[in-house]
């Protein structure tokens, strides 16, 4: 009866083994399959990722025209710094809530060597309310202090990357190249600047001029879609 016994045990143990083993193997497969899947993902999604500029990256010049009926380039600015170069329109809720703060960016940064240049990239065809008649007018109404240029042909913006009016690029003159520093909103609250609690642009070109890194390099931009003919 004991070895009865006995042998019942060994039987039951190598069978608990064998289940562990086998829990063993199929804990690994669910572990790996996960990690698989990531790596194809990554692999495949090379060409999906976003068009434009970087962080790091070199901005090219543009020349494009001014309200004022002058063609206006990065060159025209042989003193500055740097730039902060915002997409912007006449009708988008977002840009008409930023345009003081716009305005005020310039002020104060122009003089220190970064200033304003907005780019109106939206086709008047698309919307009648961003054309280059009204541009005219609103930067007179708003007494724009800053170039209000249109991005005739829509050339510029996708070289940039910008998505939403406003969107902001903060270039630095670095190394002899105008380098892509920060991307995206301008602050975190455009419905009210009394409740703003983070400055990103003014935080950004504050670090490049004490010559520190920028703690926040890009946000999401949020605003209206630029609009292109389809």
């Amino acid at each position: 009866m004991k070895k009865l016994q006995l042998l019942t045990l060994a039987a039951l143990s190598a069978f608990v083994m064998s289940c562990g083993t086998e829990e063993t193997k199929d804990a690994d497969k669910k572990t790996k399959e996960p990690e698989t899947e990531t790596i194809v993902k990554d692999e495949t999604t090379d060409d999906m990722k976003p068009t434009g500029y970087k962080i790091g990256d070199t901005a090219t010049d543009f020349n494009l025209m001014n309200v004022d009926g002058n063609m206006v380039s990065l060159a025209n600015y042989p003193d500055a710094k740097g730039f902060i170069v915002i997409f912007t329109c006449n009708h988008c809720p977002f840009s008409i809530a930023y345009e003081d703060r716009i305005n005020d960016l310039d002020s104060i940064y122009k003089p220190l060597g970064y200033p304003v240049i907005a780019i109106n990239p939206n086709d008047p065809e698309v919307n009648a309310d961003d054309s280059y008649e009204l541009m005219k007018v609103r930067a007179t109404e708003k007494n724009f202090s800053f170039p209000y240029l249109f991005d005739e042909g829509q050339l510029i913006y996708p070289q940039y990357g910008a998505t939403k009016t406003p969107h902001v690029f903060v270039l630095d003159k670095g190394e002899g190249r105008l380098v892509v520093r920060y991307i995206g909103a301008i602050d975190n609250n455009h419905e009210d600047p009394n409740d703003v609690t983070e400055k990103y642009v003014e935080a950004a070109v504050n670090s490049l001029l004490a010559g520190e890194p920028i703690q926040t390099e890009s946000t999401v931009a949020i605003g209206c879609g630029i609009k292109a003919k389809k």
